[in-house]
């Protein structure tokens, strides 16, 4: 398989386990989350698990490709002081904010497990040249190392027209090995932030997991971000199961106009590191998020539920607890005054 090796990234250094020991979030020899967290799969139930995730696909896809809107390259750089934003499924965003074009977790490739032998294939085709379209991008934030957030295939096309990287700890080095001038990236512990074009942007928890294969598990952060300005308070929840952060997260930074919620992927095995629906509409409403919408859905099939089950669900559950949502389609350019709660799906 073509570049196979590089799928993984690089493996920490002596120098690499220096730094992060510097973190208060480094115990033993990996990060820990703020919770005791576990996934209950024992070794017996994996192959069962395997033999479903890549046979057993019924209702789990879409039975057509899901469409995506072009991009109006014009539309989306006009007006620098309107909060703007698309969404291209899973957990991608394209956001426009205070004049800057900034991109979270643009795993635009087509297979969610390139170094597994079964394809993970993409709800959506030919998303990758979804890219050349883009304008340039001033800073790419990228919440995790796994292959669903963080895809090689999709850093590489988007390197020339990229300016900045903020990634969280432990990140940098996969980028460093990609070929990414490691003067442009900057790592982020929880809490930590930093101001970009008046714009205060913080890395907050969350409580999940990292690792591109069998030798670097948890050797890299994992959370979420905020962006705060004069006029607009957004944050991306990053993957993670539900836990006392989001309160947190909500009375440090809070109330966000807009939360982009981590929904979908979810099985009891694995629930402490991803969150049912009704969780997350709990988690959005902790955190003090007026606006939300879930993301983490609608891209690849990595849990056992129907696909169109976590926005569903979550509909349900924020019409029961009051909480207002957007589900635009994918590359459907929106602002927060949209009006777009329709189940498109």
């Amino acid at each position: 398989m073509k570049n196979f090796k590089k799928q993984f990234g690089a493996k920490s250094t002596d120098s690499d386990i220096k730094l992060y020991s510097q973190s208060k979030n480094w115990k033993k020899g990996k990060f820990l989350n703020l919770e005791e967290t576990s996934m209950s799969i024992s070794f017996w139930e994996i192959p069962k698990l395997l033999y479903k995730q890549f046979t057993d696909k019924e209702k789990r896809e879409p039975a057509k490709p899901i469409p995506v809107t072009p991009f109006n390259k014009a539309a989306f750089l006009s007006d620098d002081i309107e909060f703007k934003y698309i969404w291209y499924g899973h957990s991608v965003i394209l956001m426009r904010l205070n004049g800057k074009t900034i991109l979270i977790d643009p795993m635009l490739g087509p297979n969610a497990s390139p170094i597994a032998p079964f394809k993970t294939k993409r709800f959506s085709e030919n998303t990758l040249s979804l890219i050349d379209d883009f304008p340039e991008v001033d800073l790419m934030l990228i919440s995790h190392d796994h292959y669903d957030h963080l895809d090689y295939d999709s850093i590489k096309r988007l390197k020339s027209k990229t300016k900045e990287y903020f990634v969280a700890l432990g990140v940098k080095r996969h980028l460093v090995s990609w070929g990414i001038d490691p003067e442009l990236i900057t790592e982020f512990d929880w809490w930590n932030d930093a101001t970009y074009s008046d714009i205060k942007i913080t890395f907050t928890p969350s409580r999940h997991f990292s690792g591109r294969g069998l030798t670097d598990r948890a050797k890299s952060l994992w959370g979420g971000w905020t962006f705060k300005t004069q006029n607009h308070n957004i944050w991306f929840s990053g993957d993670g199961g539900y836990g006392k952060h989001f309160k947190e997260i909500g009375e440090k930074l809070g109330p966000f106009d807009f939360g982009f919620m981590e929904d979908g992927q979810y099985n009891e095995k694995w629930h402490q590191i991803h969150m049912y629906p009704e969780e997350s509409v709990q988690a959005a409403i902790d955190a003090k998020a007026k606006k939300a919408m879930p993301v983490h859905w609608a891209g690849f099939a990595l849990a056992q539920h129907d696909w169109t089950e976590p926005a569903e669900n979550f509909k349900i559950a924020a019409q029961e607890k009051g909480l207002d949502v957007a589900f635009p389609q994918l590359g459907e350019l929106c602002s927060l005054k949209d009006d777009n709660d329709t189940s498109w799906w």
